[in-house]
């Protein structure tokens, strides 16, 4: 059983990878970060835990990258994996805009990405990245729109979703609460509030609890 929970490129015989799924793991225990699809915009908000209250804020790693003018991301999961994928998004959309002249589509660049994180659970002497996703953008062809990818590679489009602690309770408020085709950017941001506030652990008012 050894063999496959150390090597990232064998399968165990119920067809499992264990470093994808350990990746997972660490994804759950990360800051709760929260994405809402409206009419005419999209709301993106994340929890910034501050675990140490001595620790200069003015340097603490970021939850909500710009990746170009029309699209930034959240992330949840491992910091130095978050800033390695948030540099490629970069690089990519600058090396798109120089060679075409207009911003690269949201999808193209979620799944030019992807194809970067699923090859890293395919190759030997590597690992997976721990670090789920939540892009937001806009597109003159498709408009605004939301993804989310995880660190298997895959990907998909959302109108609403949640990732990182409490994720599942946030996910079940977005059921029965979004309202497709009815939501408004004002309306994402009082269900954002509402959501959060029922799903973070809001008990003790410490330095660790930050929504931005």
């Amino acid at each position: 059983a050894r063999r496959y929970d150390t090597r990232t490129t064998i399968f165990s015989p119920e067809g499992r990878l264990y470093q994808v799924e350990y990746a997972m793991e660490a994804i759950g225990h990360a800051g709760t970060c929260l994405g809402i699809l409206a009419s005419d915009g999209i709301v993106l908000a994340a929890e910034r835990r501050n675990t140490n209250k001595l620790l200069d804020e003015a340097f603490t790693a970021e939850k909500i990258y710009k990746l170009h003018e029309d699209m930034a991301c959240s992330v949840a999961g491992i910091t130095s994996d978050a800033n390695v994928l948030t540099n490629e998004l970069r690089q990519i959309a600058q090396r798109y805009l120089l060679q075409y002249g207009e911003s690269i589509p949201c999808e193209r660049l979620v799944s030019w990405l992807c194809d970067i994180k699923q090859a890293y659970t395919q190759y030997g002497g590597k690992r997976p990245f721990g670090v789920s996703m939540l892009y937001m953008g806009w597109d003159r062809h498709y408009g605004f729109q939301l993804y989310q990818s995880d660190p298997s590679g895959n990907y998909g489009g959302w109108k609403a979703t949640c990732i990182g602690n409490n994720s599942a309770a946030a996910v079940s408020i977005l059921k029965q609460e979004y309202k497709e085709g009815e939501t408004t950017l004002k309306d994402a941001l009082a269900l954002t509030i509402r959501v959060l506030s029922k799903t973070l652990d809001m008990t003790k008012l410490t330095a660790d609890k930050r929504k931005r």
